[in-house]
């Protein structure tokens, strides 16, 4: 069965962040996949359908895919994953099978930039593997969520001369010394930075970046850390979920 695949990066939400680029993709899709997590995170699937409704061709298919189950705190979390990527892998071959079929174009729309912290292209090798499939894969950027923060607080993501380390709230504490200048820090659940940065280190947060329910919060981390921890416990309860992301740059220098 032959068909071709497209992965397209539509940015952090907001329907005028979508590229020139990521509409002509969508354009002649048959089938548009997305993976379902459950009633706390049906706004994320309304975003797609706004930019789908925006961009798409009219009458255009949405197929939902239950996400299957993930352990959140497990003994191995590379084993976990892997295992919850296979089966996810399970469930996106048969919606291919079933749902687009041979010469078909079927598409994921992906928040941000396919190749920053997301796991579809991960996915998509699976799937290119199987004997059943002949996928042909397109891979489309978006603007990631670490662009639309820096522009949304008028910053510069580095001081002169010094690197940016991007990463995640898991591993911000193993960040070593000499690049933890300025982090870009993403998919933190527990607010990490609370543990790890000096009062006087500085932070730049966001969510929702981007979209109209966006939310800023910047200034010396010993003054703003409980405006950020109220201000996303409020936005989640209201809104049923979250993706945020903040800059943390050290203090040692000035800004």
């Amino acid at each position: 069965m032959r068909i071709t695949l497209r992965v397209i990066g539509i940015g952090p939400g907001g329907p005028r962040q979508v590229t020139l680029q990521a509409i002509d993709a969508m354009a002649d899709v048959d089938a548009f996949l997305a993976l379902e997590k459950g009633t706390a995170k049906s706004g994320l699937l309304d975003a797609r359908r706004v930019i789908l409704d925006a961009h798409a061709r009219a009458g255009y298919t949405l197929v939902e895919i239950p996400d299957p189950p993930r352990d959140r705190t497990p003994a191995d979390y590379d084993a976990e994953v892997r295992r919850w990527h296979a089966a996810r892998a399970d469930l996106i071959a048969a919606a291919l099978r079933n749902e687009v079929g041979d010469g078909g174009v079927a598409a994921f729309l992906v928040w941000g930039d396919p190749a920053l912290y997301d796991s579809t292209l991960r996915i998509v090798d699976d799937l290119a593997a199987r004997d059943d499939l002949e996928l042909s894969i397109e891979v489309i950027p978006g603007v990631t969520s670490a662009s639309a923060l820096t522009a949304a607080h008028g910053i510069v993501a580095n001081r002169v001369g010094e690197p940016i380390h991007i990463t995640t709230g898991r591993r911000l504490a193993e960040t070593p010394a000499g690049a933890d200048a300025n982090q870009i820090v993403m998919l933190d659940g527990d607010l990490a930075f609370r543990h790890t940065a000096n009062p006087d280190d500085h932070i730049w947060w966001g969510a929702y970046v981007g979209t109209a329910d966006e939310i800023l919060i910047s200034g010396r981390v010993g003054d703003v850390t409980d405006r950020i921890v109220e201000a996303r416990a409020e936005a989640r309860e209201r809104i049923g979920w979250i993706m945020d992301i903040y800059l943390l740059r050290k203090a040692s220098r000035p800004a």
